[in-house]
């Protein structure tokens, strides 16, 4: 296993995320489709939440934390893209950092025991953090468009 293109994979998801959200702008933060839907600002800042939330399932013995009624919650007051964005950032840098610093057998290691990738290996992390980012990206693409922005191509200017 090759730590370096764990962390190349990590850091492209995180440079498309940015290309298909830089539309945005904040005063979007607040834009949501539906009353019962996250706003734009919310969008970014779960994302964020859920990168951290692999490191923290991957680097802790009971695993992930499935007290999804609290990650929701904490989501809850998030009123600013800018903000959004510098936690986005900040937890994609510890990403790479966390999966750059793991060595081979420690990529290897089984993930606890549970409904959330039990028993996979630690470096299935990267390619769920790439899937959950791509999937909110798209999202807060359809949000672009019903605000008349147009997205940027996220694999390359």
């Amino acid at each position: 296993m090759n730590t370096y293109d764990f962390g190349k994979q990590l850091a492209a998801s995180k440079e498309f995320f940015d290309r298909s959200t830089r539309v945005l702008e904040e005063r979007d933060s607040g834009f949501r489709p539906h009353k019962d839907m996250m706003t734009a600002a919310q969008q970014v800042a779960h994302t964020a939440q859920t990168v951290e939330w692999f490191i923290q399932g991957a680097s802790r013995p009971e695993g992930f934390d499935l007290d999804f009624k609290k990650h929701m919650k904490d989501l809850a007051n998030v009123t600013s893209l800018a903000a959004a964005r510098k936690r986005l950032d900040a937890a994609y840098a510890k990403a790479i950092e966390f999966i750059r610093s793991c060595k081979p057998e420690e990529l290897a290691r089984p993930l606890p025991a549970g409904p959330v990738m039990g028993g996979q290996p630690v470096s299935d992390i990267v390619w769920s953090i790439v899937d959950h980012s791509a999937h909110h990206r798209g999202a807060l693409t359809a949000y672009s468009r019903m605000l008349g922005k147009v997205p940027i191509m996220p694999y390359g200017e």
